[in-house]
């Protein structure tokens, strides 16, 4: 292998271009050697006497005689004189032939090339042909892959070689690494000789590691220190708390960025002729570093003196828009707020219909005074219309789903106001990228603007897959796919599984937005929902109660105005609620076996009396409507405005249920600067029975319509883990023999039962990460959350059992339908025969004979429930968590700590579901 670095030899060509240099050698000596006169004398003397000058000496001119090529191989001897300008009975001179040599080394096709027979007139081109390359081979690159590389190197295989060429690629990969902040970079070309006139370009590339910010310098700062300086620059200093962080990179573009930070950052507080006089990036030797030193003049601090309003246009009252704004005299100079105060006056103008207002702000600075007074001139403008309304982009939505959103129709005055809403409608459709503008371009006259909707469409399907852990249900999996814009109409259809071992759902939904182009909103929905309840015995997990919805619903929404919709719907379900009767039901004839008999019923030392009480099928009408302002900027991302909904349900038309369910939600969000963007969210609801009582210890709410509260609304509490339930423990002995309640979690019954009425609310803010977060799709938020679920009829006992006069509590024992207590013992045959006998069998007539004593029967070991949840207290916690639009789709990992608590509340700390969208 040889490396590309070694020199040329001499070639004939120079020495071609020496002999024509040293020829006018005599005549500069004789020019040096004359004696210089002054140059007054020189003018006088001029027409005297001239100065001898020595002749020229002319340049010999030969007729080539004959003309040919020798070493060419593959290039054909007539294409090699095709590059020169010498042809046969030309006449030349030895300018003539250094010139044919230039023109064939600049073709790039020659590593060398002679003229012999100068002397002759036989001219004999010689050639050596440069190399063709076999392949081009990069060693060594582990950082920049090799496809990122050879795109951008001009040398490929079959191409003629040339070692300006190496050199240009050379100077490529460096700077490819320099853009990555590898300025210890370094390439070493190497040439591999092969037969036939080939070769193998190798570039052994030693990447070096990233060149960091190793010091960031300020000079000549007095008034705020290095550290706060350095805080609002983009480039960081290389710390090892910032390893995972791109910005402790060195990046030459970024540090023109940093400049214009600083300067930014002074104008903001008041320095009006900050300026930075000097930036510069020194490399260290070891090229491992940079240091970067800032020189600053920070100028005096400046308030703002007088502020005018001065507007050329005759609806203006330029008097009362200055005392609207936000600058006040006195107040300290802040360039932000003077631009805030530009668009909020060309925002104005466009309320009243001027689409390109010129405003332009007027500086007068008083450096002895240190004020900055400023006039707001507002240029002479016409009012402008609509003058149509241009969609581009759009290869799957429809015209009319863009159109209909659009605030301002063609010939409509202009208004900014509702372009602004025009824009946030569009973006809350979610079907377009993020950041979408409705932008203003002049239209045919002066009075006319074209509004252009240039959308660039996203993925509006969406699959998403949950997964979570509880202590209930233990693995949860979740599974929805939803296309929102079905068919490029903004039509709706969704469905849904859920799936654990202990519940399962199924929800189909579809959505009309414009029925007939109306606006008018129609949709449906079908679902079926079962879930079963649980248990323990011992370690071993038993279904109780299953619960089986079956229905369908009917919606349709209009709306009032701008903000305000009103919608409609009607529902029909049945509803089962039942118990494993192997498990729950009583053995009224005794064969051990239960619900094998038609008298067989819930039994409630089992089960539980509340559960007992909940048993039946039933169907449930309910019509209800819902009353909804909405003034947000964003559906699926809100950064400013409001929602809030008031809905009702009745039950009761028709149905076995009647009640009536009362709901409210609001929602604010605010952008509280620098990308941080606070919400306070609430909810909260009642439900009433229309229905008498059901008898005592029974809540006339159903199990089934009550509400619940946990997670996911709830963060920091489990599935159904806040609110009234009924806890069932166990009677144990331990190691002393001494009776105990059992502990053990796994081992306890947990029924949550619901409550009446709820609420929650939740105080966030997103925090706003860097650009290359962003790039990731990271949005972490911190939060509180304070909610309660309470209100239901306390149920009764299940039973009462008996206390040993040492405190003991004792098993239940088994009674028949008089409430006598039962026995066994076993018959001749070997069979156990269940009796009222305390000794003895029976005879015929029912009397008991005999003295042995028979085993009493237990109808329950011992047990104490505890109905916890009938309080109103809130529940408190706190978290962070972190949405991320990672490559499996979109993830949300939640970290939540309950800190107020009721006794029975179950808690989870940590939660997440992921998903994707197509």
């Amino acid at each position: 292998m040889k490396a590309l670095t070694t020199t040329l030899r001499p070639q004939p060509v120079a020495l071609l271009l020496a002999g024509t240099m040293l020829a006018g050698v005599p005549l500069a000596a004789a020019a040096q050697s004359a004696p210089k006169a002054p140059p007054a004398a020189r003018q006088q003397q001029a027409p005297a006497q001239a100065a001898p000058v020595a002749p020229a000496v002319a340049p010999v001119v030969r007729t080539i005689k004959t003309l040919r090529v020798d070493g060419s191989q593959r290039i054909e001897p007539e294409t090699v004189l095709s590059y020169t300008k010498l042809r046969l009975g030309d006449q030349y001179t030895n300018e003539t032939l250094d010139q044919a040599i230039k023109d064939l080394y600049a073709s790039d096709l020659f590593a060398d090339v002679t003229v012999a027979g100068a002397e002759t007139g036989d001219i004999v081109l010689r050639v050596r042909e440069n190399p063709i390359i076999n392949r081009v081979i990069l060693e060594g690159n582990k950082r920049l892959k090799e496809d990122k590389i050879t795109k951008e190197i001009k040398l490929k295989p079959r191409q003629i070689f040339t070692r300006s060429a190496v050199r240009a690629d050379v100077a490529r990969i460096i700077e490819l690494y320099r853009r990555q902040g590898r300025f210890a970079a370094s390439v070493d070309p190497k040439m591999v000789n092969l037969d036939q006139n080939r070769v193998d370009v190798v570039f052994e590339i030693s990447e070096g590691p990233k060149s960091k910010v190793r010091q960031i310098n300020i000079i000549g700062n007095e008034v705020f220190p290095d550290s706060k300086l350095r805080s609002t620059m983009a480039t960081k200093q290389s710390r090892f708390f910032r390893l995972m962080s791109s910005n402790t990179s060195y990046d030459q573009d970024r540090l023109a960025y940093d400049q214009q930070k600083l300067r930014q950052f002074y104008l903001t507080n008041g320095y009006a002729d900050f300026r930075v006089t000097s930036a510069v990036a020194e490399l260290t030797p070891d090229k491992r570093d940079f240091i970067i030193t800032y020189v600053v003049e920070e100028g005096p601090r400046y308030k703002f003196g007088d502020v005018n309003v001065d507007s050329d246009i005759r609806d203006f009252d330029n008097k009362g828009m200055a005392k609207t704004l936000s600058i006040k005299k006195g107040d300290w100079y802040d360039a932000k707020k003077v631009e805030d105060t530009v668009d909020s006056l060309s925002q104005t103008a466009g309320l009243f219909g001027y689409a390109f207002t010129d405003v332009n702000p007027e500086f007068q600075r008083d450096r002895d005074a240190l004020t900055m007074s400023i006039n707001f001139h507002i240029g002479q403008a016409q009012r402008t219309y609509v003058e149509r309304v241009e969609i581009t982009g759009n290869t799957q939505t429809q015209d009319k789903v863009i159109r209909r959103e659009v605030r301002l129709a063609e010939g409509d005055a202009f208004n900014s106001f509702q372009v602004k809403r025009s824009t946030d409608r569009i973006n809350s459709l979610g079907y377009f990228q993020d950041k979408f503008e409705l932008k203003q371009t002049p239209g045919s006259s002066p009075d006319r603007v074209v509004l252009e909707a240039n959308v660039e469409e996203k993925a509006t399907g969406q699959l998403q897959l949950s997964a979570g852990y509880s202590s209930l249900e233990r693995f949860i999996i979740q599974a929805n796919i939803t296309q929102s814009n079905f068919r490029g109409k903004a039509q709706e259809l969704r469905a849904g599984v859920n799936y654990s071992a202990y519940s399962k759902s199924v929800e189909l939904g579809f959505t009309e937005p414009y029925l007939f182009d109306k606006n008018i909103a129609l949709g449906v929905d079908l679902f079926r929902r079962d879930y079963n309840a649980f248990n323990y015995v011992g370690t071993d997990r038993q279904t109780t109660y299953s619960q089986t919805s079956t229905g369908f619903q009917i919606r349709a929404g209009v709306p009032l105005n701008e903000y305000w919709s009103l919608s409609g719907r009607y529902g029909l379900s049945y509803d089962e609620v039942g118990l494993d009767k192997a498990t729950y039901y009583t053995d009224l004839n005794g064969d051990g076996i239960r619900g094998n008999s038609p008298g067989d019923k819930c039994d409630p030392l089992q089960a539980g009396r509340y559960l007992c009480d909940s048993l039946g099928n039933r169907w449930t009408s309910s019509v209800g409507y819902s009353l909804i302002y909405n003034s947000l900027n964003s559906r699926l991302r809100p950064t400013a405005g409001s929602r809030f909904s008031f809905s009702q349900d009745f039950a009761g038309l028709g149905g076995d249920v009647r009640y009536i369910r009362t709901r409210a939600e609001g929602a604010k969000y605010w952008g509280v600067g620098k990308g941080f963007v606070l919400s306070v969210v609430g909810e909260g609801g009642f439900i009433k029975s229309l229905e008498s009582s059901r008898g005592p210890g029974i809540d006339s709410v159903r199990i089934t319509d009550r509400f619940y509260l946990g997670e996911p609304q709830f963060r920091g509490f489990d599935i159904r883990g806040v609110g009234p339930r009924v806890i069932r423990q166990y009677y144990t002995t331990d190691s002393t023999g001494k009776q105990v309640l059992i502990t053990d979690k796994n081992q306890i019954v947990d029924d949550a039962l619901g409550g009446k009425a709820y609420y929650l609310g939740r105080l966030e803010l997103e925090i706003p990460l860097g650009s290359g977060a962003r790039e990731l799709g990271l949005r972490p938020s911190i939060y509180v959350q304070a909610g309660s679920l309470w209100s239901i009829t306390r149920p009764l006992p299940t039973a009462v059992f008996p206390v040993a006069a040492d405190g003991t509590v004792l098993a239940l024992p088994k009674t028949n339908e008089s409430g006598q207590p039962l026995f066994s013992y076993t018959n001749a045959a070997g069979l156990s025969v269940t009796t009222i006998c305390a000794a003895g069998v029976p005879d015929p007539s029912g009397k008991c004979n005999g003295i042995i004593p028979n085993t009493a029967l237990i109808a329950s070991q011992p047990f104490k429930e505890t109905f916890y949840g009938g309080t109103a207290s809130p529940r408190l916690s706190v978290g962070f968590g972190v949405n991320w639009t990672s490559p499996f789709g979109p993830l949300r990992i939640d970290i939540a700590k309950a800190l107020l608590t009721q006794p029975g509340d179950d808690k989870k700390l940590v939660t997440f579901n992921v998903g994707t969208q197509f």
